[in-house]
């Protein structure tokens, strides 16, 4: 084996590239300076796929392999103080117990013989190299570069030209030269060095510098004056502060004593930022105006008018409890889950040709949960419904017949006298009272859907829930008998009075087929009001309540082994 072939063997595998990529175009001129900075900053950091060594608290020490690494940055406050230090953490594997544990850069360490400064001299003397000239940044050789896929263009302003580019500008600096120009503002007297020790060479000192002041003016007869391109009125306004000098060969002027300094430039950018820090970009595209789900949103000046057919402001609210509803417990009704758009659409389509499937799939999936099927438990209801008003008035009537005798009728007694007007005044506002007060007692006729149950008896709306019998949109006449027996509840009455109107109507005859044509009519508020009741009495049966249970057990399931997990793995990294 080469000599080579064992400085690249012996030396980690996991610190090669990390280590390259931070050489390459290091202007460190000593290799020895180059191998103590690399040392320093790689002594403590390790990377994946490298060997270490986990430290316990304990004292004990375990192998490991690194998988993964995590590098938080160090945090400054406002003031400049460190609220918190840069570190790392890492997720070995043990090579003994077969575990994975999560340790910190404190408890970690690799085998001193893997990493010296001796194996990191010999590494980087076969992989990287510099040119002869003063300043030439250290370079990864091609090959090794290309093995690690490492950029091997020299930065611009690392380059021979560009290096000696600014070493002119510095000595032309020096020597006041700007674009061509040589400013001498005031006399330019030559150097002088300290005075000697013992003060003998003063005289020869002043004579030698007296002459060359002289040898300099003859050589240039401008020699201390000021250049004619910088006139007297300038040198007022740079001595003043103006800014008409600022652009001055890109020098701006120095703010002279009692004047206001410059504002500093902006500090840069550091990346990477907050986008709430990114400034808007105005490139001219304006924002699109804003979409309302409902057309009758209330405004400061006016509230809209919308058709019929539109979304009313107080359907928004009853869309989305329906939609969430029926997605959370679309395993219980047995439904694939929809999105809310298709959910908008399938309320407000209206046909009297065909039948939305996602529509009617809805209606059905509830309507099951409510009534079980006629070879589960008979048929049973699992909601609460009130009596019907045709029971009520039955059990009543039969009650008055069973506990009254039959009354006698009584003689009318005519009274004598005549009848004067007074007398017939009383008599027709007593007449009149009575008459008011039996129509306020009676209830007013708005929909025919009593009528609908009597048609059809006894195959009302829960014998044909049992039967599943939805064929043909009678799914519609079942909701027609649910709502006219929750109409019975004061609670309910109106909301439900408010729906069979529209589904039984009092000018249409009171058959199953109008209650369908009546349906597909119907525009999107009354049909959400018919699904969001459907939904509240859908949270009442035994199929919702068991799900909420069993999911209540799986989340303590969850949490329980979430513990165990969690203790199982601080008693391993303990």
């Amino acid at each position: 084996m080469d000599a080579s072939d064992e400085v690249d063997d012996a030396f980690p595998d996991a610190l090669k590239e990390p280590i390259l990529r931070k050489v390459q175009f290091s202007t460190i001129s000593r290799l020895d300076n180059l191998v103590d900075h690399i040392f320093e900053e790689f002594k403590q950091d390790f990377y994946p796929g490298e060997s270490v060594t986990i430290v316990m608290d304990s004292g004990d020490r375990m192998p490991g392999l690194i998988r993964e690494k995590t590098k938080f940055p160090e945090l400054v406050r406002p003031d400049g103080t460190v609220e918190r230090k840069a570190f790392a953490r890492y997720f070995v594997s043990l090579d003994t117990r077969k575990d994975e544990m999560l340790v910190d850069d404190e408890h970690i360490t690799r085998d001193r013989k893997s990493f010296t400064k001796q194996r990191l001299r010999s590494y980087l003397k076969k992989t990287v190299d510099r040119e002869s000239w003063a300043g030439a940044p250290w370079c990864v050789k091609t090959k090794i570069a290309e093995d690690y896929r490492i950029n091997s263009e020299i930065p611009q302003h690392l380059t021979y030209e560009s290096q000696i580019a600014q070493r002119k500008a510095n000595m032309a600096m020096k020597k006041g030269e700007y674009g061509g120009h040589i400013v001498d503002f005031f006399p330019q007297l030559p150097e002088l060095k300290p005075k000697g020790h013992r003060g003998k060479n003063s005289h020869q000192d002043l004579a030698r510098l007296s002459s060359e002041y002289q040898r300099s003016a003859a050589a240039n007869p401008d020699f201390g004056k000021v250049p004619p391109f910088f006139q007297q009125a300038q040198f007022e306004q740079f001595i003043n502060g103006q800014k008409e000098l600022a652009h001055l060969n890109g020098y701006h002027p120095i703010a002279a004593k009692g004047q206001t300094k410059p504002p500093p430039p902006p500090p840069a950018l550091k990346y990477p930022i907050e986008d709430l820090e990114l400034p808007p970009v105005r490139d001219g595209v304006t924002r699109p105006p804003m979409k309302y789900l409902s057309l009758d949103v209330p405004s400061v000046d006016y509230v809209p008018q919308i058709a019929e057919d539109e979304i009313s402001m107080n359907s928004v609210g009853q869309l989305l409890e329906t939609w969430d509803t029926l997605n959370v417990y679309c395993e219980v009704f047995q439904l694939d889950s929809f999105t809310f758009d298709d959910y908008i659409e399938a309320l407000q389509l209206n046909s009297d040709v065909f039948q939305c499937d996602l529509l009617v799939e809805i209606h059905c999936a509830i309507l099951k949960k409510l009534v079980n099927d006629v070879n589960d438990k008979n048929g049973q209801v699992q909601i609460s419904l009130p009596e019907t008003a045709q029971a009520e008035n039955k059990d009543a009537s039969d009650e008055e017949q069973s506990s009254k005798p039959t009354p006698t009728p009584e003689p009318e007694v005519k009274r004598s006298g005549r009848t004067t007007r007074g007398s017939l005044a009383r008599k027709e506002a007593a007449e009149l009272r009575n008459s008011e007060r039996q129509l306020a007692q009676m209830d007013l006729k708005v929909h025919r859907a009593n009528e609908m149950e009597l048609l059809t008896r006894p195959y009302d709306w829960k014998t044909r829930l049992r039967k599943r019998d939805f064929g043909d949109g009678k799914w519609v006449y079942i909701i027609v008998g649910l709502l006219n027996q929750l109409s019975g509840d004061p609670r309910r009455k109106k909301g439900c009075d408010d729906i069979l109107m529209r589904l039984a109507p009092l000018a249409e005859d009171p058959t199953p087929e109008t209650a369908i044509t009546s349906y597909a009519s119907t525009n999107i508020n009354i049909r959400v009001q018919i699904l969001q009741i459907l939904c509240m009495l859908s949270l009442e049966t035994k199929a919702i309540r068991n799900y909420m249970e069993d999911c209540n057990n799986n989340m303590t399931e969850y949490r329980k082994e979430r513990i165990d997990v969690q203790r199982a793995r601080k008693t391993a990294q303990v």
